[in-house]
């Protein structure tokens, strides 16, 4: 297991070229005045990190896991898991965590852990099929969200469970093409997390036909406690998905579903994840009520 750092490379490099000047400039005639020394810098470690050799990919998947527990919950008490793509480092994971650390301590959502997959060819992982010829030109392989979906459920949720206390509750959260990735989840497989979260998904890829299967997948579902919000930005494109699945959901949301949509028109494609994000994580995820 590996801890999740973060250092600062400025200090190293002064300190690297502040004993090389010293070296040069040493000698009886040119002695510097005595000064005190810099102390040495640490990590900060912020997490922890694993690796999972994927047998229904065929590759090695990188995770980052954060718990955000908050005040006054122990420290051996299972939490929740938030499931999120785009999780590596460079990718989303710093933001969400600090969503998540902030919401978590000032008492807007519950205590979560956060489970971040790093990407490694995500435009094949977000994808469904599709016929269209426009969209196949985004990736060298696009339409294995199917796949993706199975990794997370037969190879990750089983390694977090085994790794972590959990209490069986679970979310997914994803923006772009990694929203796509959690409607499509929601419509396909909806027994397989408890809330989701979509930040400007996708929804015309395959010239939007999840949206023509919507209605078929929303009637066949059972009733059960589920919460879904999406949101869109000003993007004209993202807009027209987002305003259809919530006119499907106005007529056809399945028993138990609480679900919100949000329009963000002063957002872009670009600035929309954190603020969606944060309004579901307060909307959808909120602390229960005490019992009386």
């Amino acid at each position: 297991m590996k801890h999740i750092v973060m250092f600062n490379k400025f200090h190293g490099s002064f300190c690297l070229a502040a004993a090389l000047l010293g070296a040069c400039i040493a000698g009886p005639l040119h002695a510097a005045p005595a000064t005190s020394a810099i102390s040495a810098a640490t990590p900060l470690v912020i997490g922890e990190s694993f690796n999972i050799e994927s047998k229904v990919l065929a590759e090695t998947r990188h995770i980052n896991v954060y718990m955000s527990r908050g005040y006054g919950l122990p420290a051996d008490a299972p939490l929740p898991v938030l499931y999120m793509p785009d999780g590596g480092l460079r990718e989303d994971f710093l933001h969400i965590a600090g969503l998540l650390q902030v919401s978590v301590d000032n008492g807007t959502m519950r205590p979560f852990m956060l489970v971040g997959i790093e990407n490694t060819q995500r435009r094949r992982d977000m994808t469904g099929p599709t016929d269209n010829a426009e969209d196949k030109k985004i990736a060298p392989v696009v339409g294995g969200s199917a796949q993706f979906r199975r990794f997370i459920k037969e190879e990750l949720m089983p390694e977090v469970k085994q790794r972590y206390r959990t209490t069986g509750e679970t979310a997914l959260i994803g923006e772009s093409l990694a929203g796509l990735f959690v409607v499509e989840t929601f419509l396909r497989e909806p027994q397989l997390f408890d809330h989701y979260v979509a930040a400007d998904p996708s929804l015309w890829w395959n010239d939007s036909k999840l949206l023509a299967e919507a209605p078929q997948l929303l009637d066949k579902r059972p009733t059960r406690p589920q919460t879904l919000y999406f949101a869109s930005s000003g993007n004209a494109g993202i807009v027209k998905g987002a305003d259809q699945l919530s006119a499907l959901l106005t007529t056809r949301a399945p028993g138990g579903l609480q679900w919100h949509y949000q329009q963000m028109p002063a957002e872009t494609h670009a600035t929309i994840y954190q603020p969606a994000a944060l309004q579901a994580f307060r909307m959808m995820l909120k602390p229960k009520p005490a019992a009386n």
